[in-house]
């Protein structure tokens, strides 16, 4: 499938509002999302082998917060094909854009593509792997709590919690320096001073990040007892938790 060029805000918005993972973000998510977060290919590398070593036959592994099916896509080849995969998504043209890679790329696997809203009930059950990879950023801060003992409830024992996520500082000393880091990052890679900006805007009310320290609090009081961060940039971290 072609990928095409993130250009969502290249072009000046003149009444800016929240960012919406709708159709234009769902068609050019692939190109944005690599060209958005540092090392988006390894952290997925990182991500997949992890996942692969906990996956366990006869089980589910769970993408929250799907997007268009990446990392099912990258993990198939790594897992016993007795595995089912359950992707959920509170786009549906998100979960269009994942069916329609999973359906070209030949997926054989038992597989389900669920829309549903992380902040209202759904079901985690026979769990071996749960990701949320750039997600739980996205989760409104009052909800987050509930939901990572939800993630923990519905896991076997031994069962694996990936995530990666953007972060703050632990220090605020340090904060602006990674923001212009990351800039700078984005400049790299060919966004524009507008674009920037206002995708910058559009984020500000929708994604919060938190402290690693606090990611890591929370995945303590949720139940994980071993937890672990495996990926660290600047403002972006992915981290682990097992359920013993």
């Amino acid at each position: 499938m072609t990928k095409k060029k993130d250009d969502v805000f290249n072009e000046v918005i003149k009444k800016p509002s929240d960012f919406k993972f709708g159709a234009t973000v769902a068609n050019a998510f692939d190109d944005m999302v690599e060209r958005s977060v540092p090392f988006y290919t390894e952290i997925q590398r990182m991500i997949i082998e992890q996942a692969a070593e906990f996956a366990v036959a006869d089980t589910n592994v769970y993408d929250l917060g799907c997007s268009t099916g990446t990392t099912f896509l990258n993990l198939d080849p790594l897992v016993d094909g007795r595995v089912r995969f359950v992707g959920v998504d509170d786009s549906k043209d998100m979960l269009q854009k994942c069916a329609e890679k999973l359906k070209e790329a030949g997926l054989t696997r038992e597989y389900e593509l669920k829309n549903a809203d992380l902040h209202q009930d759904f079901e985690i059950e026979n769990a071996s792997v749960v990701i949320l990879c750039l997600t739980l950023q996205f989760v409104r801060p009052i909800y987050r709590e509930r939901l990572l003992r939800k993630v923990y409830e519905g896991l076997k024992p031994g069962g694996v919690l990936l995530i990666s996520e953007k972060i703050l500082a632990e220090d605020s000393l340090f904060n602006r320096n990674f923001i212009t880091y990351y800039y700078d990052y984005k400049r790299r890679n060919h966004y524009s001073e507008l674009e920037i900006s206002q995708k910058r805007e559009a984020l500000e009310n929708v994604l919060i990040p938190y402290k690693l320290s606090e990611n890591m609090k929370m995945l303590m009081e949720a139940g994980f007892s071993h937890t672990e961060v495996f990926f660290k940039w600047y403002n972006f971290s992915g981290f682990i938790a097992v359920k013993n």
